[in-house]
């Protein structure tokens, strides 16, 4: 498994696996809209195929990861994005890495939680809005649960 940084040559292809997973060009996080085809990231890739992607914004002393996507669930791909992404907080400064979830996405926050990152906001209704930006957001997600809130998680990464 290799894992790199995206690169300009890898825009094309990143864009196309965002628009596939994601349903659209944007994603959407506490009401600010995102173009992860255009922000720095990982690719991880297996015998020449990607089999996993990370995007991610930095600003303020923290890294957000915008979208983060293992193409092959339970073989390593999302921890190491992850790790990839807090190595890359460290690099640049960044004292925090934080993420945006649904509250539908019960397996995200399981996974999150184990690799260290904690809830530090629940945004009641947020998707609501953030339908009014990106309308190709479902109203029910996984295991059928109604997706309405925005979570945050955060992990620390640097000195408090």
């Amino acid at each position: 498994m290799l894992i790199r940084a995206i690169e300009e040559a890898d825009r094309i292809v990143v864009g196309r696996l965002v628009l596939e997973l994601w349903g659209a060009h944007t994603a959407v996080a506490h009401g600010e809209v995102f173009f992860p085809a255009s922000l720095p990231g990982f690719l991880v890739e297996q015998q020449e195929q990607v089999v996993g992607l990370l995007t991610y914004a930095a600003a303020d002393g923290r890294l957000e990861i915008v979208t983060i996507d293992a193409l092959r669930r339970g073989r390593g791909v999302g921890t190491s994005l992850v790790e990839a992404a807090v190595h890359r907080a460290r690099q640049i400064g960044c004292s925090r890495v934080r993420l945006t979830t649904t509250n539908d996405n019960l397996d995200a926050l399981r996974f999150y939680q184990r690799r260290g990152f904690r809830l530090i906001a629940l945004r009641p209704d947020a998707v609501r809005e953030a339908r009014r930006l990106k309308p190709e957001i479902p109203s029910v997600g996984d295991y059928g649960i109604p997706m309405t809130d925005e979570l945050d998680l955060e992990r620390w990464v640097g000195p408090r």
